[in-house]
């Protein structure tokens, strides 16, 4: 059964009373030092036999299992990197140090120093000569086979879950070594890192609801940013030309299994590069990636198997409807006769659209997103819901742009970006309009941001990439809040 309850919780406190009463003080120490983790002392003494070695190790971690024989007893002592066998023994210890170890509860922080040898049952074993006792665990922790197993407990005490689930750790070190490795490739690639406002006073970058909040000293609402890309484009005005940065997004918006409020993005412009250029780099580096962290372009992922092998297919949003649905709508030039031709393969919300555009946007989202599982890039975008993309060479009722789509999900968006500032200033126009007819979403008009295109920004390709839904699909996690260390729940219930 589980630890739980007042009982098992004073139970530790008195224990902890009995330490300090015997002058030992388990939250003294400031440091210890180690010289093997888990995994080293398995690696460095993988060939250790019943004799015990020469070397000596010193290791620490929690307790998280406790076997008494007798006059000695074997423990699990848990690290980051897994667990390894401990034993101590009443006549190495001395009595007085036997007892106090014997009394260890679960989750208890210990720091050991002894000896490797191979137990008869060939598990390599650490022989304790002494022992630190780093910290005194006061809560009960759950029962090491059921584990933390509620997943909104697992959500809210996530320390817990991470203590507790080995599976729940990999998961979090993996997605550090994904922002580590993007870090390392585009470093690699001469771009460089930035830093933008987090606060800003113009939210931009994408149609999305923000959160506002107020700046006391300076008496003025600001917003907690939707995107980076309108301060990332001012750099390349700026003629850094290959800018990236990761970091949080802020939209006011639903939480489910893919959308979460506050997410990871990771965003980069290139100057003197267009979209296609852009879908040669996102592939080289989502692929790179997927084979770094997973040793395999073979994903699996709930009961699929996602194939991310080169190259990856680039299919226009027009020819991936009339593929998936049979419609070809690129021939529909009357908004009431797309909408219907909508509305007859199911469409729901097309009686609003003010815009074939719109039309088209929804027909996809609905009948052929969620068929795509394999990386594909839909290119070529609706100029009425791309405000910040360059018009497609040849075509100017569409943009250049891509979105990558993989299980169904949208993973990254990108752009040959527009830097006519006398369009821009008349597409932020048009969206200011659509606000003022109550879209919510809308872009708001940036005047500023117009002001530094008139300083002349090259020719640039853009993109944004998904951090969370990303490690999702690389860590096999079925809910975005499996990626997030801490994600925001409803208050508990008094």
């Amino acid at each position: 059964m589980a630890e739980e309850g007042s009982d098992l919780r004073a139970v530790r406190k008195q224990k902890l009373k009995e330490l300090q009463e015997k002058g030992l003080n388990p939250y003294e120490k400031y440091k210890f030092v180690r010289t093997h983790n888990s995994s080293h002392i398995k690696a460095e003494f993988s060939g250790a036999g019943p004799e015990r070695s020469a070397k000596e190790v010193s290791t620490a971690g929690r307790i998280m299992g406790l076997r008494l024989h007798g006059k000695a007893g074997f423990a699990d002592l848990q690290d980051r990197e897994g667990k390894v066998q401990v034993y101590f023994k009443l006549d190495e210890l001395g009595k007085d140090k036997f007892d106090i170890f014997k009394a260890l509860d679960r989750g208890d922080v210990v720091g050991i120093r002894g000896n490797v040898f191979r137990t008869k049952m060939g598990e390599i074993t650490v022989a304790i000569k002494e022992f630190d006792v780093l910290s005194k665990a006061l809560e009960p922790f759950p029962d090491t086979f059921h584990g933390l197993q509620d997943v909104e407990n697992r959500y809210r005490k996530r320390h817990l879950d991470l203590i507790m689930n080995s599976e729940v750790r990999d998961v979090f070190i993996k997605r550090s070594k994904i922002v580590a490795f993007f870090r390392d490739w585009l470093n690699k690639k001469e771009f460089i890192e930035v830093e933008t406002p987090i606060l800003q006073p113009i939210y931009g970058g994408a149609l999305a609801r923000p959160f506002k909040t107020h700046h006391n000293a300076l008496d003025m609402d600001l917003y907690l940013r939707i995107a980076t890309e309108l301060y990332l484009k001012r750099c390349i005005v700026g003629e850094l030309e290959k800018v990236y940065e990761i970091g949080h997004n802020f939209r006011n918006e639903d939480i489910d299994a893919q959308h979460y409020p506050e997410y990871t993005s990771m965003e980069l412009y290139e100057a003197y590069a267009d979209y296609n250029d852009i879908m040669d780099l996102t592939e080289a580096l989502m692929y790179d990636t997927a084979i770094y962290i997973c040793g395999t372009d073979k994903i699996p992922y709930g009961d699929k198997v996602i194939d991310f092998a080169k190259p990856w297919p680039r299919i226009s949003m027009h020819d991936a409807i009339l593929k998936y649905t049979g419609l070809d709508i690129a021939t529909l030039k009357v908004l009431d006769d797309a909408k219907d031709a909508a509305m007859q393969l199911g469409v729901r919300n097309v009686e609003d659209c003010d815009s074939i555009g719109n039309v088209v946007t929804e027909v996809f989202d609905q009948k052929v997103q969620p068929q795509l599982i394999n990386p594909v890039f839909i290119i070529d975008h609706p100029i009425e819901v791309s405000p910040l993309a360059k018009r497609k060479r040849g075509n100017p009722e569409l943009v250049e742009r891509f979105e990558l789509f993989i299980n169904g999900w949208e993973f990254a968006n990108a752009y040959s970006e527009l830097n006519d500032p006398a369009e821009q200033e008349q597409r932020f126009i048009e969206q200011e309009r659509l606000k003022q007819e109550g879209d919510d979403e809308a872009h708001p008009i940036d005047t500023d941001y117009v002001q530094a295109l008139e300083c002349g920004m090259p020719p640039t390709g853009g993109l944004g990439i998904g951090i969370d839904r990303f490690t999702m699909i690389l860590t096999n996690s079925q809910s975005i809040k499996e990626v997030i260390l801490f994600p925001h729940m409803k208050p508990e219930a008094v």
